[in-house]
């Protein structure tokens, strides 16, 4: 299919709406969320964002030039950002939600719920940062994770950097509080960022103390773990600024192979990028290659082909052998 002018959503379309749904199967918790819809889409993508941050890290408030959830709708792809458990309207129920069992139950149903009625043209694509990729590993590796078209995980990865390794799991650290200087390694570097998104202030949102037990051991234990179980086509993106997780060649290469049933693993590290890679000033640049990729995942499932290296870096012409 080729896109046409008529077949996009007009460029002064409406924003992403507010949107709530209780999902009954799991004691009727409520799930907010924003809702770019987009008329006969060619998917349906679905974002979780990462720690201290709600749905609006998809929808930079006063910047609609970043949003993946208006550049989404704008190329024909409905786009669903939810609030991860234990943040907004689940934030009351978040003592309900530490089996991770549930918490994977709450986010299919929120989808079924959230998107009762509306087309999803090829499928669901699950895009996911920071500690948002927690969950989608989680909700990936499940039974219905195969029917996923696909996988966007940024922002995480096996091994911290050393910096981060410390201030973070340190003998300094105190359980349960935010450690000081976190805030320092998200927002490398300062002037990667607009100046009025510096700091985050216009997406922080409180979380639970559900955040600080699902990240306990995650990268080390329970990721090498569910990888191998993830049978769908994956990128796996870190800026070129990252402060928290490795981003050298070699441990991304290391990272992308524990995904040994996926059909396809695409290794993309961005240019000029730091941490929170959906607010920076290359925003536009990395949400449009996630929406390419998600085509390329909607080509694949209407051909039933995936072509190209197992395992590549970038794209690129000399894939890391797996």
């Amino acid at each position: 299919m080729t896109l046409t002018d008529t077949e996009l959503a007009p460029a002064d379309s409406g924003g992403p709406l507010p949107v709530v749904a209780e999902v009954p199967e799991v004691g009727g918790i409520p799930v907010s969320g924003l809702l770019a819809e987009a008329p006969a889409p060619r998917a349906v993508v679905v974002a979780l964002h990462g720690g201290a941050v709600d749905s609006r890290y998809f929808d930079c408030p006063g910047h609609p030039e970043l949003s993946l959830l208006r550049l989404g709708q704008r190329l024909g792809y409905t786009v669903l950002a939810l609030d991860r458990p234990g943040f907004r309207s689940s934030a009351p129920y978040a003592d309900r939600l530490t089996d991770p069992r549930r918490r994977v139950d709450l986010m299919y149903g929120s989808v079924d719920a959230l998107l009762d009625g509306i087309p999803r043209g090829a499928g669901v694509f699950l895009l996911a940062h920071s500690a948002g990729c927690e969950l989608a590993v989680r909700m990936a590796a499940a039974d219905r994770g195969a029917d996923l078209l696909g996988l966007e995980l940024a922002g995480t990865g096996r091994r911290h950097q050393p910096a981060a390794q410390e201030l973070l799991w340190g003998p300094a650290r105190m359980t349960g509080q935010r450690p000081s200087g976190v805030g320092r390694l998200i927002w490398e570097q300062p002037r990667l960022y607009p100046r009025d998104v510096l700091g985050g202030a216009s997406v922080s949102a409180r979380g639970s103390a559900l955040e600080s037990r699902n990240l306990h051991d995650w990268a080390e234990r329970e990721f090498l773990g569910l990888a191998p179980r993830i049978r769908i086509p994956l990128r796996y993106s870190l800026g070129e600024y990252e402060r928290v997780w490795r981003n050298d060649p070699e441990e991304m290469t290391a990272a992308g192979a524990l995904f040994t049933a996926a059909p396809r693993v695409v290794l993309n590290l961005r240019p000029n990028t730091g941490h929170n890679i959906s607010l920076g000033h290359t925003a536009t640049a990395y949400h449009l290659d996630v929406l390419s990729f998600a085509e390329e995942c909607v080509v694949a499932r209407e051909t039933g082909q995936f072509s190209g290296p197992t395992l590549q870096f970038d794209g690129g012409a000399a894939p890391p052998e797996r």
